[in-house]
């Protein structure tokens, strides 16, 4: 299974979706972010926390729409609202389509400890989204199938988000 996770910048949230997901699905599925409006570069926060918590930070970068363009998505997962609200490319329009949304842990507002705060809740829930996806999958799934269970971890794993 191939899952691709969209935040507009590609800068944090997606990034940390994408780190996460490779690392707890050991092969079992693919994982790659991209934003609409990529920022260039993946938060400097975003790869220290990952690192904190031992995940690998190999290959993350900030990119765009064009640069999956070749990674035939099973299911496309927007995680921030903004992204939610724009349309995807037309190449996506086979693959599920669904929305995790999740808090910024950057946003400017933020103190470091707040930041902080934020990035483990965030980062916690994405575990155990990922967690119950690789549970509950099957290869066999239809798309209406995986677009139910996509949805439902979504809507019944809020976390303290």
């Amino acid at each position: 299974m191939k899952l691709l996770f969209l935040c507009t910048h590609n800068r944090c949230r997606s990034v940390l979706c994408e780190a996460i997901t490779r690392d707890l699905a050991d092969g079992q599925v693919d994982a790659a972010s991209a934003g609409s409006h990529p920022a260039g570069n993946v938060h400097p926060q975003t790869l220290i926390h990952l690192e904190r918590r031992g995940y690998s930070t190999a290959n993350l970068n900030s990119k765009g729409f064009e640069a999956v363009a070749d990674f035939e998505p099973d299911a496309v997962i927007t995680v921030c609202d903004q992204a939610a609200q724009e349309s995807c490319p037309v190449w996506l329009d086979s693959a599920v389509s669904v929305h995790w949304g999740l808090p910024d842990p950057t946003h400017v507002s933020y103190s470091t400890q707040e930041m902080d705060e934020t990035f483990d809740v965030v980062m916690a829930t994405i575990a155990r989204r990922i967690q119950r996806l690789l549970a509950e999958m099957r290869m066999d799934m239809s798309s209406e199938q995986l677009t139910g269970l996509l949805t439902r971890i979504g809507e019944e794993d809020h976390g303290t988000v």
